[in-house]
């Protein structure tokens, strides 16, 4: 169906893939505006390039997983968002008076350390805590069984212990 293009198969991927997609993509473009221009983008490469989505390389999930992390980093690379954080940053450090009260998990370095998960459990871990997803709602936007999301989220938080550690 979706190889046809088939608009009830893109309608079905947006309204279960999206919300998973949207997450990957503010983890690499912090804007909110933008990383929703981006997944925009996203799913018109997915329409245009389905052809190429090959189901004996990998899942369809994860082909367009990477689809969205390819435009972000050519997002947050291009020159007109690059001078765009510059007066940014110009702008908040001028008005700037004083520190945040919230605790940031880019300060204790969170992030990092979840980035260098396996790939299949960043994306369960930043679904579940950054985003607040239920494990039930994780099976449904992924397509995976729940006990599939309970038993790589219980190996993504055992690995991200010894990571911390």
């Amino acid at each position: 169906m979706l190889k046809q293009r088939e608009q009830s198969a893109f309608s079905y991927l947006y309204d279960h893939y999206s919300g998973a997609l949207y997450s990957i993509i503010l983890n690499i473009v912090p804007d909110r505006d933008l990383a929703s221009d981006v997944l925009q983008e996203v799913f018109i490469k997915i329409w245009k390039q389905i052809e190429s989505y090959d189901n004996i390389k990998g899942r369809l999930f994860t082909w367009m997983l990477n689809v969205a992390r390819n435009a972000s980093i050519d997002a947050v690379r291009s020159k007109g968002y690059q001078k765009s954080q510059q007066n940014r940053e110009l702008t908040e450090s001028v008005y700037f008076a004083g520190g945040s009260t919230e605790t940031n998990t880019d300060k204790i370095g969170l992030k990092k350390v979840v980035n260098s998960l396996k790939e299949e459990y960043k994306v369960l871990i930043i679904l579940s805590y950054f985003e607040g997803f239920t494990q039930e709602e994780i099976s449904k936007m992924l397509g995976i069984p729940l006990g599939t999301v309970k038993t790589r989220m219980r190996s993504a938080i055992s690995q991200l212990k010894q990571l911390i550690r």
